[in-house]
Order: structure tokens, then C-alpha cells, then sequence
């Protein structure tokens, strides 16, 4: 076999480690698993109950189009159903924004560190990848603009930014749209939107209207708990969605994972739950923090990420085998950090008094 050389140097993403490997490994009968930002209390039951009822329909296609959940998610967002793209998660729909937009010869701007998933892709189309440090953990705007050129095609934006739960503000962001060239794709990938309490976070809905260069991407994934279904969207001008659509795979969205989206819409109540929940478990690990005089990044999303100025791996593996999995921060790009999801109160304090432990082992 002989693939194109550039896809054998795109690194293979890694998801976190799954909660039977570690049980086997480690012959432990409970395991806390924090380390993929899914949301601890799962889904709206109201979601269960819809994927119940598709259950005599499993033999079927699903609606290639989401034409429902297109008509039940343009209401919800006060859009067009013309301006909506669904993905099998929004990684899919980065793969989509790639395969279209990227190719030998141009080139992408991102942050680092940011999403692995826009450097994979870009990789494999052959684009050349520039990349900008973050400035003190969140994007600096101002540099990946004055880096645009005549080959850049693309612009991400991870906001809040994965890993350092960081966001770039309204004014922040309006002052970067102004400088970007209107045949430059600004991709805005906020799939921690809902988790944002920040009142500077910006509303990107409204600005689709002034820059038809703009895409917004969200996901069901996180706050919704529907991560394993697999449904992301995107949401921008009926042309560039036009033009994503020609890359589009048929039936990339499932019926389970349609039916239950829309019922998670339509429990805003848990999503706030969610959100109050999560607000109240960050506070939970940055007071403590705050005593043991860690610092760690201002987080508007469902992790946190800490500089415990230990090794990342040694520290992950200490965890590990006291049955919690977190994210070494050396493979997300911030060596001496654990990234950890924020799980339930319980949770968390499991975490933290493990933490303490191998702190005070350490000589902290």
C-alpha cells in the first residue's frame, strides 16, 4: 500500500483513556473518567425517551437532510434552515471545511495550543500549517491577522479555546473581522458555548449577517451529553453552506442521534442545571487551587486546566492507577499541566484529594 506521504506524518488523535482499559489494567472495580469534557450528568431525559421511540426504526435510513432537527434548530437559533450544515460531531464538519476550502499551494492560521483536529486535517489536504502561540493562554487576534496572506484560506478560532478554557472577548473579535479579507474563512469553533458565563464572550449569531466569510460551529456533544450520537452543526451564509454541502457524505447524521437532539432543544432547563452545576464544580477546584497557590487558566468551559509544575505524564499515571483519568497536559502542548473535567461535586473531590496526596508526596 502506498498512501500520500503527508497523511503519515498527521498525528492519530487520542482520546482519553477508556474506563474498562483502566480496569483491566489496574484490576479496579470504579473509575472516574475526567478526561474528555463529557457532561456528568449525561443527557435530558427527554432525550432518552426520544431515542426509545426510534427504536422500532433502526432498519431505516436516517433523513440524510435533518430536516426536522434543521427546522426544530433554525427556530431555536433564529436563523434560516438554509444556513445550517449537520456533521457526525463538529469534527466532522471540520473535516468538511478542509476538504473544501484547503489544498497544496495555500495555507491555514491557528493558534497553538489549540484543537488538534484543524492542524490533522489541514496536514492531510497538504496545506501549510502557521501557527501562533497563545498569549498568556487565550488568542492572540491581533498576530494570526497581521499572518494572513494571498495562499491563507482558512482562519480558526477556538473560542473558548480547548485546552486552556480561555475566550477571546466581543471587542476582541470584532476588531480581528475587520482586518480579515472577505475570501479568508473565519471558522468560530464554540463548542463550549453553553458552558460560557463570561458577558464578554461574543455573540456570534448577528455578525453572519456583515461577514459572509464566517462560520459558527457548535455541537450536542457537550453540555447536552450526547456525545456518543455524534451531532454537530454549523452555521453560516445558505452559500458557503452550499458550497460545504458538495463534500458532505450522505446519512452522516443518525436517526437516534437526530431524534435525541431535538428533544435536548427543547430542555433548556437542564441545560442551565448543567451550566450552574458546572459553574459551582470550577469554583470547587479553583478555591483549592487558590490555597495550594497552583495557577491554572480562567476557564469558561467544563475543564480546567492546572499547572501542577510536576510531570504531566508521571502525574496522569498516578491517577491512573487510583482509577481517575484526566488529560497530561504534555500531549495537549502544556507540559507540567493536567487538563480535568469537571465531573460532579464527589467527583471532583476525589480528584482533588488525589491531587493533594501527590503534592504533598512531591515536597509541595
Amino acid at each position: 500500500m502506498r498512501p500520500k506521504q503527508r497523511i503519515l506524518s498527521a498525528p492519530v488523535y487520542q482520546p482519553g483513556k477508556p474506563i474498562d482499559d483502566v480496569k483491566r489494567e489496574f484490576g479496579l472495580t470504579e473509575v472516574i473518567k475526567l478526561a474528555s469534557n463529557e457532561n456528568p450528568l449525561g443527557c435530558s431525559p427527554k432525550a432518552k425517551e426520544a431515542i426509545r421511540a426510534q427504536l422500532d426504526s433502526l432498519a431505516l435510513y436516517p433523513d440524510g437532510a435533518s430536516l426536522q432537527l434543521r427546522w426544530d434548530l433554525a427556530d431555536f437559533l433564529g436563523v434560516k434552515p438554509e444556513q445550517l450544515i449537520f456533521g457526525n460531531g463538529s469534527d466532522e464538519i471540520i473535516l468538511m471545511i478542509s476538504r473544501a476550502y484547503l489544498e497544496v499551494g495555500t495555507n491555514t492560521v491557528m493558534a497553538t495550543p489549540s484543537f488538534s483536529q484543524y492542524r490533522s486535517n489541514a496536514m492531510v489536504e497538504g496545506a501549510e500549517l502557521i501557527e501562533i502561540p497563545l498569549k498568556d493562554g487565550v488568542h492572540d487576534l491581533e498576530a494570526m491577522a497581521a499572518a494572513i496572506n494571498d495562499q491563507t484560506r482558512v482562519v480558526w478560532v477556538c473560542n473558548p479555546n480547548n485546552p486552556s478554557g480561555t475566550i477571546v472577548t466581543a471587542e476582541q473579535l470584532s476588531s480581528f473581522l475587520k482586518k480579515v479579507p472577505q475570501d479568508v474563512l473565519v471558522v468560530m469553533d464554540e463548542a463550549y458555548y453553553e458552558y460560557v458565563v463570561d458577558e464578554e464572550y461574543p455573540q456570534t449569531i448577528p455578525l453572519l449577517a456583515q461577514y459572509p466569510n464566517l462560520i459558527i460551529l457548535r455541537t450536542f456533544s457537550k453540555i447536552y451529553g450526547l456525545a456518543s450520537l455524534r451531532v454537530g452543526y454549523g452555521i453560516a451564509s445558505e452559500e458557503l453552506i452550499s458550497q460545504l454541502d458538495h463534500v458532505r457524505e450522505p446519512f452522516n447524521t443518525g436517526s437516534l442521534g437526530q431524534a435525541a437532539a431535538r428533544a435536548a432543544l427543547q430542555d433548556q432547563d437542564f441545560v442551565k442545571a448543567c451550566c450552574q452545576q458546572n459553574r459551582e464544580g470550577i469554583k470547587q477546584f479553583t478555591d483549592r487551587f487558590d490555597e495550594w497557590g497552583l495557577s491554572y487558566y480562567p476557564s469558561q468551559t467544563n475543564f480546567i486546566l492546572v499547572n501542577l509544575n510536576l510531570d504531566s505524564d508521571e502525574v496522569f499515571g498516578k491517577l491512573l492507577q487510583q482509577g481517575i483519568i484526566v488529560r497530561s497536559g504534555r500531549a495537549l502542548g502544556f507540559p507540567g499541566y493536567q487538563r480535568i473535567t469537571v465531573g460532579t461535586r464527589e467527583q471532583n473531590e476525589k480528584v482533588l484529594q488525589a491531587l493533594s496526596n501527590i503534592l504533598v508526596g512531591a515536597g509541595k
